[in-house]
């Protein structure tokens, strides 16, 4: 089953609360995951980022999946899956030209944020 995770923008603006994030050979800016109901969060990516340019350019929703490589099977992965926190495992895929984010975790969204806060202004 799939439940709404969060809503991922890119930007070019930097932002206050944004810190970065480097993993798996890549690099991009983030706000956190908290501070608003709809778990909005927003992306920068400096220059020599790694990432496909699709998620420089396009929103991406990002659904919590009970079953990550399940889910990937047979789809256009775009990156991943990748564990940037331990416990929460992710993949980008690409579906009709939308970037996807598929999220395999146990954490809850109150146990998200507080891992967050700990790492708020470092690398990940």
């Amino acid at each position: 089953m799939r439940r709404y995770h969060h809503y991922g923008i890119p930007t070019t603006e930097k932002r206050d609360d944004e810190s970065l994030v480097e993993v798996g050979g890549f690099k991009f800016y983030s706000t956190p995951f908290e501070g608003n109901k709809w778990h909005i969060q927003w992306h920068r990516f400096p220059e020599g980022h790694g990432l496909p340019e699709l998620l420089t350019q396009v929103p991406h929703i990002a659904f919590q999946v009970e079953n990550l490589d399940k889910e990937i099977e047979g789809c256009k992965v775009l990156f991943g899956p990748y564990t940037p926190i331990e416990g929460y495992r992710v993949a980008m895929i690409e579906e009709q030209g939308v970037p996807i984010e598929l999220v395999e975790t146990s954490l809850s969204d109150e146990q998200l944020v507080l891992l967050e806060q700990e790492k708020l202004g470092k690398i990940y």
